[in-house]
């Protein structure tokens, strides 16, 4: 059976993270991406080796611009000139999504705005990728996944001094910017389907991290206060922690009806004199001698490898636990391997390597990550001959004009 997306085209005009993330997702599940990129240099991720330093590349291969565009087919156009823009209305009236991320303003100064493109097709789907929404006052001010961090408020939570605010590395921003514009693609492509109708779709930085922390933010609405932040020697809940283990590694505990597990728990652990400690006996009592608790814990805990301990608490009962992993441990994780969640693959120029794979499992048409990021222009004359009907003439002619 095909993938979910098959028969889709989508035009991708997008540079950096967020944009070329989304489409980089539909195209895991079946779409065809045709990438538009700027005639001489391309997407600036092409260039980005000096993020990471020596890290961001092996034997040439430009790790972000490969995650980012990944099964994509390279178009290179000047869309400064008459011609190139033609070139897009062309493929717009032959595709079904056109997605962007440049500032406010810049799409319809060259025409290529969503009236532009639905006079063309009515029936494509037009999405932008901001960074603070398409109204209010910031609505055309330049945003990059720092910014969104910090205006979202999510630097705010992964601290626990308020006054210091913390970054999150990995374009986290721009990640979950991606996931919401491809979930409104998808949504109006349904819609489109029922309906007979193209939209234009928006999805900002700001608006994706207020998602992505919506119990935090409906905390503040309903409650009108933040959720507290704790280090973990203070917090409330000793079983809904993490400790440090025998070798340096840690384990971490999920256990938030804490009196169903407190006796076969600290029978595992070789505490059985705690089971009816009055400092510890019952949820209030815990919480209110949390600290001391959660220095027992850690003692305990520091005795034992975590191998052992992850042995002990399977066999002891019913808890919930697991390990808490570094991103280095993802790509041999054994359940990251069962699922795919990070996949094999053998790149025809680099050879073996890894890619993180499709989040969503689909039993029947499953999506597939597996797949590399084209050439600069790769795929210019293979999609003006045979998608849009030019002859080799007119690439000659186009290419003599700096079009191409």
């Amino acid at each position: 059976m095909d993938a979910p997306l098959k028969g889709i085209r989508v035009i991708d005009w997008t540079i950096w993270q967020q944009g070329p993330v989304a489409t980089a997702m539909l195209a895991d599940m079946g779409a065809e991406v045709i990438k538009i990129e700027e005639r001489e240099k391309g997407d600036p991720g092409r260039s980005i080796f000096s993020m990471g330093g020596a890290s961001a590349q092996r034997q040439g291969l430009n790790y972000y611009f490969e995650a980012n565009n990944r099964h994509k087919k390279s178009i290179a156009l000047d869309l400064s000139k008459p011609a190139a823009r033609e070139i897009v209305y062309k493929l717009a009236e032959r595709s079904d999504v056109f997605v962007q991320n440049f500032r406010k303003g810049v799409a319809d100064r060259l025409g290529l705005g969503y009236k532009d493109l639905s006079a063309r097709n009515p029936k494509i789907i037009y999405a932008n990728a901001t960074g603070y929404g398409p109204n209010g006052p910031d609505a055309g001010e330049p945003s990059f996944d720092y910014m969104a961090q910090a205006r979202s408020g999510v630097m705010n939570i992964a601290c626990y001094n308020a006054d210091e605010p913390i970054y999150l590395t990995g374009g986290i921003a721009d990640q979950m910017g991606a996931i919401m514009l491809a979930y409104g693609v998808m949504t109006a492509l349904v819609a489109r389907e029922r309906y007979g109708v193209g939209q234009e779709v928006n999805a900002s930085h700001l608006g994706s991290m207020i998602a992505l922390q919506g119990l935090n933010v409906s905390m503040r609405t309903i409650m009108g206060k933040e959720f507290p932040r704790n280090t973990r020697d203070d917090a409330f809940n000793p079983l809904w922690n993490h400790y440090k283990c025998a070798d340096g590694l840690w384990i971490c505990l999920g256990m938030l009806q804490t009196d169903r597990y407190w006796k076969d728990f600290c029978n595992t652990l070789g505490i059985p004199e705690l089971i009816d400690d009055e400092r510890f006996n019952s949820l209030k009592a815990r919480g209110k001698n949390h600290r001391e608790l959660v220095a027992i814990l850690d003692r305990v805990f520091a005795s034992r490898t975590r191998d052992e301990w992850m042995k002990r608490l399977k066999e002891g009962g019913d808890f919930i636990y697991t390990v808490v992993n570094t991103i280095n441990d993802l790509p041999d994780d054994p359940q990251v391997r069962a699922n795919d969640y990070i996949v094999d693959y053998e790149h025809e120029t680099f050879g073996k390597t890894q890619l993180v794979g499709v989040p969503i499992i689909l039993s029947k048409t499953p999506g597939n990550a597996r797949g590399r990021a084209p050439e600069l222009g790769e795929n210019t004359e293979l999609l003006l001959t045979e998608l849009l009907g030019y002859g080799w003439d007119d690439i000659a002619r186009l290419r003599e004009e700096g079009v191409l």
